[in-house]
């Protein structure tokens, strides 16, 4: 009777352990990375290499990503690089050693991940490029972004309208700014936006004070506010102790919050000194709540919800041997090919406008923007 005892304990105590085991091996894997934990199903781990946290949108990016894989049954290793290229090349390296399925790669620089995307050929590991295309390089499958002239196109003819430049007014002051040399993305908004500005320039209907406009002036290194402010302040000492600025050319948010900043401490929006037509892009959150106070003017809106939807189809398609959808072959040359991608529309958005864009549209509530 001992013997029948001891053996039904052993093999309860057998089953116990293997059940254990089983919860342990088939329950959800973290994975680990800046952003923290993420979890999913068993298709396998898609590595997110983003930019920077220092940006809301590149957070909301990361975000959206993640939700949108996990539902598809993928682990996920979402990792910002802080805007320090070696960070972001020693994350995609452990991504590939751990043994990524597919990669998504906002680059921080894209003239900079050609060893290490040749590392993730040698693996058999597809990469996308998202929202910045990845340059000098064949081992790149496909490109998700908006239409980044288009963008430019937004930002310039915004000013356009509200100076009244197409009914001959003029002339106005205008002073440029552009993105970050290193981003592939920042000379197409800029040469979007000349395409419309440069006509008034040469016109002189628009005047650029302090004559600098050519991207190489403009351009402002990792897209910094700071630096943004910085180059404003010279601008006005220099060019307008007497005269007044009547626009400015932003390419994004961060850059425009700076720009008032500057302005806003020479006197800028009080007084008999009205702000600045301001543009932007991205519609973060700061800049919208400026937009409602009556200070930055304008952003232009990039669903990163839709991005993220698009990039997350293109994996799930590649990595089953699916045909995968673009929507342009003919625009984006990165220096070694032509990278075929799926571009999405971006919008304009002010004062006007932001509630039934973004709050109806459920990109942000109201809440958010009080």
């Amino acid at each position: 009777m001992k013997k029948i005892l001891m053996a039904a304990l052993m093999i309860a105590l057998v089953l116990t352990l293997a059940a254990c085991g089983g919860a342990k091996n088939g329950g959800s894997t973290t994975t680990a990375g800046n952003s923290g934990g993420n979890t999913g199903g068993d298709k396998g781990t898609i590595g997110i290499a983003m930019p920077t946290k220092s940006s809301e949108r590149w957070v909301n990016d990361g975000d959206n990503m993640v939700k949108q894989f996990e539902a598809l049954g993928y682990k996920t290793d979402l990792q910002y690089g802080e805007d320090v290229i070696e960070n972001q090349v020693s994350q995609i390296e452990n991504m590939i050693t751990k043994g990524v399925k597919l990669l998504v790669v906002a680059s921080i620089d894209g003239e900079s991940l050609t060893d290490v995307l040749q590392k993730a050929h040698d693996a058999n590991i597809p990469v996308i490029a998202y929202d910045r295309l990845i340059k000098k390089t064949d081992n790149v499958s496909y490109y998700a972004t908006f239409d980044n002239f288009k963008v430019g196109v937004l930002q310039a003819s915004y000013i356009e309208d509200k100076l009244g430049l197409k009914d001959g007014k003029g002339p106005f002051n205008i002073e440029l700014f552009a993105g970050s040399p290193d981003d592939n993305n920042a000379t197409f908004f800029f040469n979007g936006a000349m395409s419309i500005l440069q006509p008034y320039i040469d016109s002189g209907k628009l005047v650029v004070k302090s004559g600098q406009t050519k991207f190489d002036q403009v351009a402002t290194l990792r897209w910094d506010g700071g630096v943004a402010q910085s180059r404003m302040d010279n601008l006005l000492s220099a060019s307008y102790t007497s005269a007044k600025v009547d626009a400015v050319l932003s390419p994004y948010d961060g850059i425009s919050i700076g720009i008032l900043s500057s302005l806003k401490g020479v006197g800028y929006g009080s007084g008999d000194k009205p702000l600045p037509v301001i543009t932007g892009q991205d519609a973060e959150v700061a800049s919208v709540k400026s937009i409602i106070a009556g200070e930055q003017t304008q952003t232009v809106y990039k669903d990163t919800r839709e991005l993220a939807k698009v990039t997350v189809a293109m994996t799930d398609n590649i990595l089953n041997g699916k045909e995968v959808e673009v929507n342009d072959e003919k625009t984006y040359n990165n220096g070694v090919k032509i990278v075929p991608a799926y571009l999405l529309n971006p919008v304009s958005v002010d004062k006007s406008n932001y509630k039934e864009i973004l709050v109806d549209g459920g990109y942000y509530t109201e809440d958010q923007l009080k």
